[in-house]
């Protein structure tokens, strides 16, 4: 008998310890449960405050992105900025020209659909919303050529849609730069 209540014993002591282990882990669920639903509203009422609204129907007509204000600009900091437009099935500028060890500041929007690019061999990887302006900072070490395809899937044309972009020296870039700025233009590897 007294093996018996000590099995008994045993037992409502294994039955407390998983209810105790039981009322943790619901608590811990509870818990995150409530977090997610409290961050939803949050953000949901409250957008990230860095968010650059540009409106897509107007593009082509005036502000920063009209075809004229795109490609790369070198800045009064040494810094240089790259702003691309996609469309279906097609990046404007198609050829992008930026140099070498130098800071580089990427924008970018779409005027349609959802679009997105990377930048072989880089880290360089952005997705294009219509109605919003997407950033992206980065400094490419070494001269060369690199394929940027659409990597969002777009539309019946979306496998033909890709850009070059061509890395070069950077004091070769600025020669450049004050050619096009002279002229009234953006740099382009397009001849």
């Amino acid at each position: 008998m007294a093996g018996s209540e000590h099995t008994h014993a045993g037992a409502a002591v294994a039955a407390r310890a998983e209810a105790r282990w039981a009322w943790i882990v619901g608590a811990i669920i509870l818990f995150l449960v409530a977090m997610m639903a409290y961050m939803s509203l949050h953000w949901a009422a409250m957008p990230p405050t860095r968010t650059e609204t540009v409106d897509p129907t107007t593009l082509h007509i005036a502000g920063e992105f009209v075809e004229t204000n795109l490609g790369s600009v070198a800045e009064p900091d040494g810094t240089v900025t790259v702003r691309v437009l996609a469309n279906q099935y097609s990046f404007t500028p198609q050829c992008i020209v930026v140099p070498a060890n130098t800071p580089l500041h990427f924008r970018g929007t779409a005027a349609d659909v959802v679009h997105g690019f990377s930048v072989s061999n880089t880290n360089v990887n952005m997705m294009l919303v219509p109605g919003y302006i997407s950033n992206f900072r980065t400094k490419l070490e070494r001269p060369g050529e690199h394929v940027m395809p659409c990597h969002e899937y777009c539309g019946t044309g979306h496998a033909a849609m890709w850009a070059h972009v061509k890395v070069i020296d950077k004091d070769a870039f600025m020669q450049q730069a004050q050619a096009a700025a002279a002229a009234g233009r953006r740099m382009s590897c397009v001849q």
